[in-house]
């Protein structure tokens, strides 16, 4: 399904560069034609592959810095301790994990690698907690409350250091690239709360508790 999706998008967003190309009334100045559909194509596909390798190589500076810096915060322990900072508020929105489960160690350290924008290593992390959580799951195939609790916090995690953003705008010549530190911050804390609130509510939905008994 997934693939259908990106498919769709990719076809749409060349479809309208196109169209916008095409559309554009002829310069009475310039002695050349409209240009053609494999014209403005070419030219696209290239500019853009341009620019992705600009992009990609001003981001690998400021990349392997923050990526260094986070390698040593883990290697020092500074996740361990965060992750034993949230293991209390872990325990209250994961009520049915057991609280020595390798689920929620796992859970803990993806969080805790998240919010420090170790994104490379949050990820074996998040698939070690579903597949540990899956192990709970009594009804196989359908998602528990704690894998959508778990998915929701995975997505709107909140960022403590956003090294991939920071990175984006270092390499666009921001004058500042740090500055979104604090928007950063307040985004991803509302949109966890925002998130988690919303997914215990729908779990509270009749609806979703009877589908689950039917399964």
């Amino acid at each position: 399904m997934l693939n259908y999706i990106w498919l769709t998008l990719i076809v749409i967003g060349i479809s309208v560069a196109v169209w916008n190309d095409l559309s554009k009334p002829p310069d009475p100045s310039a002695n050349t034609p409209l240009p053609t559909l494999n014209k403005v194509t070419n030219e696209g596909i290239v500019n853009s592959a341009k620019t992705a390798v600009t992009l990609a190589i001003g981001l690998i500076g400021i990349m392997a810095l923050w990526l260094g810096i986070m390698k040593i915060a883990e290697q020092s322990g500074l996740i361990a301790i965060l992750a034993s900072i949230l293991k209390p508020i872990t325990t209250r929105l994961f009520p049915d994990v057991p609280a020595d489960h390798p689920a929620m160690g796992a859970m803990i350290m993806n969080i805790s690698a998240n919010m420090l924008g170790l994104a490379n290593a949050a990820t074996p992390l998040g698939l070690k907690a579903m597949e540990e959580l899956n192990k709970l799951n009594k009804k196989l195939g359908t998602a528990t409350d704690a894998m959508c609790t778990f998915l929701v916090i995975n997505t709107s995690n909140v960022q403590l250091i956003p090294a991939t953003v920071i990175a984006i705008r270092a390499a666009a010549g921001s004058a500042n690239p740090t500055e979104i530190l604090g928007p950063a911050i307040l985004a991803t804390t509302v949109s966890t709360i925002v998130g988690v609130i919303t997914v215990k509510l729908f779990a509270k939905l009749p609806v979703f508790k009877k589908q689950l008994e039917e399964d």
